[in-house]
């Protein structure tokens, strides 16, 4: 095989690939879709994971409250802080009715995002949010239970040479965990607001 076919057989295989992740991740976003208009009561958040201060925790720890979970990653340079944003934003405009909701931020990064590097970065949108991570086969669990995907991509010019694709949907949950709604990345705080003050 010449350099020349070579190289054309190796931007075929990129081009396939980089077709087959973005194919993933609009199939998680549709299914997070499906979940959001299905409303399938089978669709708990279900988890065990550590905070940002060390803790065990699982959704039963939040029992009573609504949740807002998002999952992400520390170094993330857009959808993440821009999601963990509005997230703030909605925090801070639901006044009083704030305490009946916990944001919660869960990381498909764990090699990166100890509960020390968290312990950093979720302070930085809201005081409030609570980081969670675990181990890499305890995440996977967890995002078995949620219907997201996540995959690992080298990168060279990303901090310790890689980066991580990753569904972008806002989870809502209710007071006993079950899905009660979603927003796709790029909803507005508003429209998360007014979505939210109406079931609370």
């Amino acid at each position: 095989m010449s350099l020349t076919s070579a190289q054309k057989f190796l931007w075929v295989l990129a081009g396939v690939a980089s077709l087959a992740f973005v194919w993933l991740l609009l199939w998680s976003d549709y299914r997070a879709d499906r979940a959001r208009t299905d409303n399938d009561p089978a669709f708990v958040a279900a988890f065990e994971l550590t905070d940002h201060q060390g803790v065990v925790r699982t959704e039963e720890d939040f029992s009573g409250r609504w949740m807002l979970v998002f999952f992400g990653f520390s170094n993330c340079p857009d959808v993440c802080p821009t999601t963990l944003s509005e997230v703030a934003a909605v925090m801070d405009g639901l006044g009083d009715n704030a305490a009946r909701v916990q944001p919660i931020f869960i990381t498909i990064d764990p090699e990166r995002d100890t509960p020390m590097a968290l312990a950093e970065f979720v302070p930085l949108f809201d005081a409030n949010i609570i980081g969670l991570t675990g181990t890499p086969e305890q995440i996977a669990a967890t995002s078995e239970t949620f219907p997201i995907f996540f995959e690992r991509i080298e990168e060279a010019t990303a901090p310790d040479g890689y980066t991580m694709g990753h569904t972008s949907h806002l989870f809502l949950f209710d007071p006993e965990a079950g899905f009660a709604d979603s927003w796709p990345y790029g909803t507005s705080a508003e429209e998360i607001l007014a979505d939210l003050e109406e079931r609370i």
